[in-house]
């Protein structure tokens, strides 16, 4: 991966934090004798698809959204816009929400306690060794504009 000189300069691709800690907290699981989160395995398994869903709808809308204004969705390459429409007027962070939800929609399929129980330490890491990263360079390169975006819009919901 080359990081761009131009960039946030995040150094490791957000979606393998986040299938990292997945795959850690399944094996810690498993480990642990897979204690269940305790719930109705019909109903979690539902509400998992349901946030899994939703998660990647809200991705594929963040990225859509790049698509169309030019630039880069990577957090290691030049941005040459900041994007404050469609699912951006909600959230700043509408792919890392997005992945956030399909975390937690894949704990609540494999009944995972382990991993649930992983997400806030996730989003704490994404929060501050990406998230933090990308709002230093944004005021950098989009000045007041992106000012005003972000206290506007909140970070996560």
């Amino acid at each position: 991966m080359k990081i761009d000189e131009d960039s946030p300069q995040v150094r490791f691709p957000p979606p393998f934090v986040y299938a990292g800690m997945l795959l850690l907290g399944l094996g810690i699981g498993r480990l642990l004798g897979d204690p269940p989160i305790g719930l109705d395995i019909k109903a979690a398994s539902i509400a998992g698809m349901i946030l899994a869903i939703g998660g990647l709808g809200l991705i594929s809308a963040a990225l859509l959204r790049f698509r169309r204004a030019g630039t880069n969705p990577e957090p290691w390459r030049q941005t040459t816009a900041f994007v404050a429409s469609g699912v951006y007027r909600w959230t700043r962070n509408p792919m890392y929400l997005g992945m956030a939800l399909i975390f937690a929609g894949l704990a609540l399929i494999f009944d995972s306690l382990a991993t649930l129980l992983l997400l806030p330490f996730v989003v704490i890491l994404i929060d501050r060794q990406v998230i933090a990263r990308e709002e230093r360079y944004l005021e950098t390169k989009f000045g007041d504009d992106y000012r005003a975006y972000k206290d506007k819009v909140r970070r996560w919901l």
